[in-house]
Order: C-alpha cells, then structure tokens, then sequence
C-alpha cells in the first residue's frame, strides 16, 4: 500500500512539473494569476466592508479603520516575509524535483509565522494605547481603534500562519486552494459584520470580532490543504528548527519584510501628517488606501500568479520562459489596471461618498483618489520588478526595490510636501512616489534581464550572476 502511495505521489510530482514547466506561458500564468486575483479581490472587499459598515458610525470611527489597517500591515508583513521566503526557495526546489527540501523550508516558515503572531499578540495587549497612538490615533479615535484591535490581536497568529501557507500554496502552483481558504474567509466577515455590529449591538468591536472569526476558518482552510496531503510540501514540527534554513528563509522573505513593513510605517507617518488636518482627513486617506489597493489587486494577482512560474522556470533553468512570463504579465496588469484607472478617476467623489458620505471626506478623498488612479500605471513594473528580483534569488535588488516606494521615496514625499503645501502634499504623495519609484526600477530590471542566461546555460561571468550564491543551479 505504501509502495502504491509513493508511486501515486511520484506520479503527481512530476505531472505538477510538467505543468509548471510544459504548459504554454500565457495560459500558465492567467490559470494561477486568476484564483489569486479573485482571492485579492474578494479579500479587498471585506476590507472595504468594514470600511462601509464602520462609516456609518462616524468620521472618528472610519479613522479607526485606517489606524488598525497599521497594525494589521505589521501582521502582514511578518507573515508574507516567512510565506514568500519559503515559498520563493520551495518553487525553486520542487523545479529541481527536491520535495523533501520543500516540505522542511515549508515546516520552518510555518511554525515562525505561528510563533511570532503569538508574541505580537502578547505585545501588542500589553501595549495597546501606545501602539495606537504611534500609528497615528487621536484622541477621539482612540476608543474606537481599541475595540477594533482588540480582536485582530487576539487572531494574529492564525491571521500571520494564513499568510505564510497561502504564498507557500501560490508558490507550489496550488493558486486555487489558496483561493478557497482567502474566499471563504473573506465571504463569513463580510455577511458577520452586519450581524455582530447591528444585530447583536456591537458596533466597530463588531467589525473587529467578524474579522477574527473569518481567519480562524481561513487557517483552518488552508491547514486542511496541507494535512490532506493536497500539496508537494508538508508540514511537520520534526522539520522545524533554528539554522541556516531560517536565514535563507528570513533574508530571501526580507523584501516582502521591507515592503510590508514599510506600508506600515507609510501609514502610520501618513495618518500622523493627516491628524492636522482633523479626523476627515485621516477617515478620507483610510477610505482612498483601500479603494486604491482594491484596484490593483487586479494587477497584483496575475503578477502573484507570474510567482511560481517565475521560480519553478529559474529552477528548471528554463530562462526564455521567465522572460516570457514576465512580458506577457506586465502587459496584461497595465492593460487591466488601465481600465480600472479609468474608472475610479471619473467616478472618485461617488466612490469615496460610498463609504462616508462627509463633504469634508469626500472633498479630500476625491481628489487624492484621482492622483492615485493616474499613477497606478506606474505601479505594474516596480511590482512585478521586485517579485522577479525575490523569487530569483537576487537579494540585494529585492530589498532595495522593496524599499522605494513605500518607504524612500513616500515618507519624506508627504512629511515635506504636507508641511510645505498642506492638504494638496498628503492627497498627491503617494502619486509621486510611485513614478519614482517606476523610474528608478526600470533601469534595474532591463540589466537583469540582459544578463539572464540562456536557457540550460549559466555563463556567470557574461551575465554576471555569481553561481556560488547560487546553490541551486550548481546543484542541478
């Protein structure tokens, strides 16, 4: 029986290699860029739930959202670092057929998510009001940021683990379990809010315990895919420990550190120089932030899709098929995201009134919103520029592109230009750090691809990629 399991196994290893590595490059990717761009979308829509249903309780509470969405970034970013570093390095050893290796890089960033969610959930209990206040609360939305928080805490290890499965899930190729666990989650917070926060009487802590509760079924979703043997890589605490493997995972997983991590930071200096212009402000930048991350989800889910076929093609030594990947998602997200742009420019102040129907809001949400829709073109090549330099391995250009737009180029961008022009700074920020960034990355990632070997061949002096910090192409 175990001889037939194995070979049963065996057998659908190598149909999932075929696969990653046969199968024509626009059909690959739109096939795995699908389930991951309805995932975003529907998870982007309970967010903007929240943000809906919370609006009704006032300006102070529709602030709360955006100060909460600071703690829920750091969450994010821990669990995307330990998800995308191992999923990174897992794509490239199931393209060289090594599934043992997957599934003990696979165990490591697991059980470092589930851990460090638990110790950011002590902390942050123990320091709930300071933490608040450092991202950028008010006094008058502080009550309101409490009850929220109170219970994304609570499920921030669950909350941390569902992100680091769901990229391990992506980067196998499984886009569509990792699908049904985000989806189903995402479906139960947008049918609790309503219930908890109206029926039951329990206004934005309502929110915040319909949140919680939608995570606990997407981690039980998505651990279900792997103890149901649904992946190439297993989870097993034998496999877990502290060593070079969870260096290798923490430094390749950094970037998503850095970018994550850095949208925290973004918005809680964000919310600090919208504080001085009263709570519509901040209510206003916490409404345009999720109605902007809506819009690119398109674009992000189909280069979240270009991932895995990235990795298991570098592994593979398949060159002209990384190439390939990356031409056909750029030009696909430009196009998708240019409809979208289109849309919300002409359509900002109707948007923004959907969720809080203040003039003060509206007024700046509007206009910030119609900047954000013009540079939201310039966002597919920066994207897509650091998720090829992470998922081949190139570190240094991963965490330096990682940085820009969020963090190099937004933070001083609105600290000077509020001070400098008011109201116009923090509402055009954002814009002008995304073309930077854009042209700062193009340079970048046309020498890249230049110096990308052909395929099955590694010429390292010519392409100028160093085959000892390599490891996986010398053991092909």
């Amino acid at each position: 029986m175990r001889k037939c399991n194995n070979i049963s196994m065996s057998d659908s290893v190598n149909q999932q290699y075929q696969k990653m590595t046969e199968t024509p490059v626009p059909r690959l990717v739109v096939s795995l860029g699908i389930p991951t761009t309805i995932s975003m979308l529907v998870t982007n829509i309970y967010n903007m739930a929240d943000t809906f249903f919370v609006g009704t309780l006032g300006t102070s509470a529709s602030g709360a959202i955006g100060i909460v969405f600071g703690f829920m970034s750091i969450i994010q970013a821990f669990g995307f670092m330990y998800g995308q570093g191992a999923g990174s390095i897992i794509s490239r050893k199931l393209g060289q057929k090594d599934e043992k290796e997957a599934s003990v890089y696979a165990s490591i960033g697991f059980f470092l998510s589930l851990s460090t969610g638990v110790l950011l959930s002590i902390i942050g209990f123990f320091c709930m009001n300071p933490l608040l206040r450092l991202l950028g609360s008010t006094e008058t939305i502080l009550p309101y940021a409490r009850s929220y928080v109170f219970y994304i805490m609570l499920s921030s290890p669950l909350m941390m683990s569902s992100f680091t499965m769901n990229n391990i899930l992506r980067y196998e190729g499984r886009a569509s379990l990792a699908m049904v666990g985000l989806v189903a989650g995402a479906v139960l917070n947008i049918a609790g809010d309503p219930v908890f926060m109206f029926v039951f009487h329990m206004g934005i802590a309502g929110a915040g315990l319909s949140t919680a509760l939608s995570q606990c079924v997407s981690f039980t979703i998505l651990l279900s895919a792997f103890l149901r043997g649904k992946t190439q890589s297993r989870l097993s605490l034998r496999y877990f420990r502290i060593d070079r493997k969870t260096w290798d995972i923490v430094s390749v997983g950094f970037p998503s550190m850095i970018r994550q991590g850095l949208a925290s930071l973004s918005t809680m200096v964000l919310n600090h120089c919208a504080a001085v212009y009263g709570d519509a402000a901040i209510a206003a930048m916490s409404i345009v932030s999720r109605v902007n991350f809506f819009m690119f989800a398109v674009g992000l889910g189909m280069g979240q899709g270009f991932q895995p076929v990235a990795g298991y093609n570098y592994g593979a030594q398949k060159f002209s098929r990384v190439r390939k990947a990356f031409r056909f998602t750029l030009v696909l997200s430009e196009g998708m995201l240019a409809v979208m742009a289109l849309l919300g420019f002409l359509l900002s102040p109707v948007v923004v009134g959907w969720f809080r129907n203040d003039p003060e809001v509206v007024a700046v949400g509007s206009v910030a919103l119609r900047y954000q829709c013009f540079a939201l073109l310039f966002q597919p090549l920066a994207v897509m520029s650091n998720m090829t330099f992470q998922i081949t391995g190139q570190r240094m250009l991963a965490s330096a592109t990682a940085m820009l737009r969020s963090g190099l180029y937004f933070i001083p961008v609105v600290i000077v230009l509020s001070l400098t022009t008011g109201v116009w700074g923090i509402e055009t920020a954002q814009a002008i750090a995304d073309i930077m960034t854009f042209f700062t990355v193009l340079p970048l990632i046309v020498r890249f691809f230049r110096r990308l070997p052909q395929d099955n061949s590694l010429a390292p002096v010519h392409t100028g990629i160093h085959l000892e910090s390599h490891p996986d192409l010398l053991n092909k």
